[in-house]
């Protein structure tokens, strides 16, 4: 059994590690707070926005005004991965990574073989861990630090350059992979089409397909209408992504802390028992030790 010295230093170790986890957990507790409002707010208007585009791209039936829908060959793709810049969030970033990492061998695997698979870290704990496991993949720099500044501006920078890559022909598909909020214990890993656009059909059948199909009328005309309102609709459609992830990170880090808390209040609890038993053994040792001596010198 440990002595007495050895178990009060791994008590002070622990108490001192639980005081780290509480105080983690409150600041994430406050952040989510803010970062759960945020999301919750936008994404109704988001995916309203996003069934919109996705209705109208499905009418317009390869007009000019359609380029952001239109399905081509993938000879070229990039990969956005959405992560947090710390970690002590569970599996929370390992299972984003791994997500995408899934797209990187299986969907683009070709592409990649190819070298015109392209990756776009946002977020450190993304760029750590891509650039360790695929050094081959063209990573786009500039955007890892994005959550120090989650303005509306300063996000549409990534989808504006993104739709002019894809329009350009730089990338044929643009796939995003993010942390989904729902709720302080529940972030749901996403994969999601960025561009193009998927339309209805694609996951609707003909008779359910017929009844979300809308006959736009379009006023101002068509092309001057959709040269603005799709690119807008995407920047919010990202901007979504990154929040979504933002708060998810926040629900994870706190749910994490608040479980390192409890362990740290079990360990106290089994190491309390243990400095008992030590502290115990020592007092019975030096009573025996002072009855034997007694008895020496009685029999001296």
């Amino acid at each position: 059994m440990a002595n007495l010295k050895e178990v009060r230093d791994r008590i002070k170790s622990v108490q001192n590690t639980q005081q780290i986890t509480k105080a983690m957990k409150m600041v994430s507790a406050a952040k989510l707070r803010r970062a759960q409002d945020a999301i919750l707010q936008m994404r109704p208007y988001a995916d309203k926005l996003n069934q919109v585009l996705r209705n109208i791209l499905s009418n317009l039936e390869g007009d000019a005004g359609s380029s952001l829908g239109v399905e081509r060959e993938v000879k070229k793709a990039c990969i956005v991965v959405v992560t947090s810049n710390r970690g002590l969030c569970g599996a929370f970033n390992s299972n984003i990574s791994k997500a995408a990492a899934h797209l990187v061998e299986t969907k683009y695997a070709a592409v990649r073989e190819s070298g015109n698979l392209s990756m776009l870290c946002i977020g450190k704990k993304g760029a750590e861990y891509f650039k360790k496991r695929y050094p081959d993949l063209d990573f786009i720099p500039g955007y890892v630090n994005l959550f120090d500044d989650l303005s509306f501006d300063k996000v549409s920078e990534v989808p504006k350059m993104l739709i002019q890559y894809f329009e350009e022909g730089d990338f044929d598909a643009v796939d995003v992979t993010y942390g989904k909020f729902k709720n302080a214990a529940t972030q749901i890993t996403q994969v999601e089409q960025f561009l193009p656009v998927p339309k209805i059909e694609a996951e609707a059948g003909e008779e359910e397909t017929e009844g979300m199909l809308a006959d736009y009328i379009f006023e101002p005309g068509k092309e001057a209408l959709l040269e603005y309102l799709i690119p807008t609709i995407l920047q919010t459609q990202f901007q979504k992504y990154v929040l979504d992830t933002h708060a998810s990170e926040h629900g994870a880090r706190m749910t994490a802390m608040d479980k390192a808390t409890e362990n740290a209040q079990e360990l106290l609890r089994d190491l309390k028992i243990s400095y008992n038993k030590a502290r115990q053994e020592a007092i019975t040792n030096e009573i025996l030790e002072i009855v034997g001596g007694a008895a020496a010198l009685e029999n001296g």
